[in-house]
Formats: C-alpha cells, sequence, structure tokens
C-alpha cells in the first residue's frame, strides 16, 4: 500500500516538480489556500487549506503518513499584512507542527537552508528558515530538516534572477557578496534526497546539508551561465556596492520585487558550504555538476509541471492580518499573557478603554460603546495559544469573521501576538491610516510592558 503525502506549499517550484516526479509511488495531498480543479491523473488529490487555522491545516493532512513542508510567507495573503515574513513563518510552522501531533504524522521534511560556517550573525532570512526548522521539529513528528543553497531547476526562482541578469546586462560590477562560497544543488537530486528520506527512520531528526562537490561563488555561476547561454559578458566584482543598491539593482533588472529579493540578497553574503552526512554516502547520490544542471534547466524551460485551474473563492475583500512577534523574557505562558493584555488595556488608556468579561465573552468598550466583541474559544485553546473569535462591535466590519489569538513559541522566548481575517468596519482608506496604525502602537506597548516580566520561578 502506498503512503500518503501531504504537501505544503505543493503550488510551488520544488512541489510541482515533486508531484510531477513521484506521483506513481505515493498518494499525494496538496494543499493549496484556493480550491483546485480535480487533475486529470491519478494519485493526487487538492485540498484546500487556510495554513494560518490549525483546525483547517490539520484536517488537511488528517490520513497522511508524512509531510513535505515548503512554505515561505513572503507573499501576502490578505490586502493589509502587518507583519515580518519571519514571524509569519514562525507562526505557520508552529501551526503545522502542532497539526501534525493531533493527527499522528510520522515525520515532516522540511526544505531550509545551508547554515553558514564563517558568520555566527545569520541574515533574517536564514534566521528565519532555522527558526522554522526548530518549531516543526518541536513536537511529536519526527523532522528531517534539507538545508540548500541556490536549487537550479525550472522554474527556479533563484536561478532565474541568475539567468535574466546575465541575459539583460552585457556589463555586471558585482558587489564583494558575490565572491561567498556557496554549492548549488540541481533540483533533480533535491527530489531524490526527498524521496530518500520519506519513512527512512535514519532521517528522523537529522539536518542533511545537499549541493553539489564542487564549490562555486556568485559571480562563478553568472559567468558559467552567460557562457552556457553564448553570452559574452563582462563581469567584475567591485567593493562600492551597499547591500541596499544591490537589492535594487536585482530586483529592477529580474522583474523581482525587492520584499522578495531583500532577504534573499542579504543571505548570499553569507559562505555557505555543505557539510557531508552520512546519508548521502548511504544513498550512493552522485551530485550533477552546476553546469549540468543548468543545461537541464535551459533545456526544459517549457517544461515546468502545469497546476490546475485555481477555482474562484467567496471571500471577504478587504480583509487584514496583523502578527507581531513579542519578546518573553519572563517565559510567561500564552495563557498568562492573555489575561495579562486584557488587565493591562484598560490600565495603559485609562478613562478611555474599558474592558468588560462575561462568562466567554470579552467587549472592549469605549464611552459605554462595544467597540469590539470577541469570543473566547476554549475548544482552540491551551496554555501556549489563546484564542479569541472576533464575534462583533463598532469596528468589525463583518461579525464572526476574524480572531485574535496568543501563543508561546522557541519554547517560550517569545510570544506571537495575531489578528486573522479581520475585517474593519471603517473605510479602508481611514482604517489604514488609523485604527490600523493604532493597533501597531498598542502592541508595541504591550510588547515593552511584556519585556519587562520576570520569570516565575516554579
Amino acid at each position: 500500500m502506498k503512503p500518503t503525502i501531504a504537501i505544503a506549499g505543493a503550488t510551488g517550484f520544488i512541489g510541482r516538480w515533486f508531484i510531477a516526479s513521484y506521483a506513481h509511488k505515493y498518494n499525494i495531498v496538496a494543499l493549496s489556500r484556493n480550491d483546485m480543479e480535480p487533475p486529470a491523473g491519478e494519485g493526487v488529490v487538492w485540498k484546500k487549506v487556510d495554513l494560518y487555522s490549525v483546525r483547517s491545516t490539520t484536517e488537511a493532512i488528517r490520513g497522511a503518513d508524512y509531510a513535505l513542508y515548503l512554505v515561505h510567507s513572503m507573499q501576502p495573503s490578505t490586502r493589509l499584512n502587518q507583519s515580518h515574513f519571519e514571524d509569519t513563518d514562525l507562526l505557520l510552522a508552529d501551526n503545522f507542527s502542532r497539526a501534525a501531533e493531533t493527527v499522528g504524522l510520522k515525520q515532516i521534511i522540511f526544505m531550509g537552508g545551508i547554515l553558514p560556517k564563517d558568520e555566527s550573525q545569520l541574515s533574517t532570512h536564514l534566521r528565519s528558515r532555522y527558526e522554522v526548522e526548530l518549531t516543526l521539529g518541536s513536537r511529536s513528528a519526527a523532522l528531517t530538516a534539507l538545508r540548500a543553497g541556490i536549487i537550479v531547476g525550472p522554474g527556479g526562482s533563484s536561478f532565474e534572477i541568475i539567468e535574466k541578469l546575465v541575459t539583460r546586462l552585457p556589463v555586471m560590477l558585482c558587489p564583494e557578496w558575490t565572491k561567498s562560497e556557496t554549492q548549488p544543488v540541481a533540483l533533480a537530486d533535491v527530489l531524490e534526497v526527498i524521496d530518500y528520506c520519506f519513512g527512512n527512520a535514519k532521517a528522523y531528526d537529522e539536518a542533511i546539508e545537499i549541493g553539489t562537490t564542487e564549490q562555486n561563488t556568485y559571480m562563478g555561476m553568472l559567468r558559467t551561465t552567460a557562457k552556457m547561454l553564448g553570452k559574452r559578458r563582462f563581469i567584475r566584482s567591485v567593493p562600492v556596492f551597499s547591500l541596499g543598491l544591490s537589492k535594487l539593482w536585482v530586483a529592477v533588472f529580474s522583474d523581482s520585487s525587492t520584499t522578495f529579493v531583500s532577504p534573499l540578497i542579504e543571505s548570499l553574503r553569507h559562505k555557505m558550504t555543505v557539510e557531508e552526512h552520512p546519508l548521502i554516502n548511504a544513498l550512493g547520490l552522485k551530485y550533477k555538476t552546476f553546469e549540468e544542471a543548468v543545461e537541464f534547466t535551459l533545456k526544459n524551460a517549457d517544461k515546468v509541471p502545469q497546476l490546475p485551474k485555481s477555482l474562484p473563492g467567496i471571500r471577504a475583500k478587504n480583509t487584514v492580518r496583523s502578527v507581531q512577534r513579542l519578546s518573553n523574557p519572563g517565559v510567561k505562558s500564552a495563557e498568562w499573557v492573555a489575561k495579562a493584555y486584557l488587565t493591562w488595556l484598560p490600565d495603559a488608556f485609562r478613562y478611555l478603554i474599558k474592558v468588560n468579561e462575561e462568562a466567554d465573552l470579552v467587549s472592549f468598550q469605549l464611552f459605554g460603546r462595544v467597540l469590539l466583541k470577541l469570543r473566547y474559544a476554549t475548544e482552540r485553546s491551551d496554555e501556549e495559544r489563546q484564542v479569541f473569535y472576533i464575534v462583533g462591535g463598532l469596528l468589525a466590519g463583518k461579525e464572526g469573521y476574524g480572531w485574535l489569538e496568543f501563543r508561546s513559541v522557541l519554547e517560550g522566548r517569545y510570544i506571537v501576538a495575531a489578528i486573522h481575517e479581520f475585517v474593519p468596519r471603517l473605510p479602508w482608506y481611514l482604517y489604514v491610516n488609523s485604527q490600523a496604525l493604532l493597533h501597531l502602537w498598542v502592541m508595541n506597548r504591550f510588547g515593552k510592558f511584556l519585556s519587562r516580566q520576570q520569570r516565575t520561578e516554579i
């Protein structure tokens, strides 16, 4: 009987190639934020899932034996997203870890980044990938963390940037970071390693770095790609480029957003070389060279697996997500923090805001008028996660839509405070320039309060 694999991030580069390559070997549950038309082939079931919801995630992966986690939240899913990608990624990973434990998932395979060997100060992007790795492995499901640098294959965004730069720029004066050593890896090798690790107990709770045996530099990859494209290019390094300028010119000449490019460029400053792992030796994998990977990519650029058609969904137009990470030096539980917030808020805004608690209902009031009404979700809450559904109030544009939560992450070092799928009643531009900003200011003040709290000794 074929094992069942749930793929979070199935519509992305690695996800769609894994499905195309291994649907004959596994029963695949492909997760998407939208409803998808049933594919023509067998072995794949597409399921709509809201990865921001533990309940939705749990139901989507129920019945799976293993999971492939390929999620990266650099693209917003609401009209207004008041969040840093690293905080959102942390929240999503915690959701998935919780859901995996609930359904008894045996293993999660996560694609992360190679950790630098030469610096202790990680870039924001690499630190986020490592935090996701720690979070996914924090509960009962065994974690196999595959760490890779640039993955070269048809449809891969990292190599597409390299190709576009080489195609469009006859002269490239490259910053010093392009001389950092790295070891790219071919898509085919990544897929083979993923397949080998599924259900392999020797891969459980292991971090495995993968990459071609030859060390390269980003400048070297630009030159090799130019040669293979038949382009004569003048490529030299110069010390005058700032990191900010590098982000700008890469974004402009590769048709990428600075939001997408910035964390990637920050990561490329590091020396990211591979430490051999016994499992790769056991697999007997002979890595493809960078040239071989580029040749395959260029020849198969038009053969990227197609996704099923996305079906239109019905959802509120003006939705808001706001995710803040708060330092928690006292290592307080989410339950403690939620109660503290309801006490702190009227104290901090004395004579203005009043908090009224009655059974499982909480209302925030201004001069006797209910601004927001919340219902405590007893069935969805525990000591490390507290959930409140937004059920009404003058500021809520759609009753029963959206929720507020507090959760403890990374062994209690941080509290994530988040509002999801909130629909404001105020006109959109008025909301963005008033209530939305006020919320950030309030959470910033509460974060300062929380940072002053001391550890409670037991």
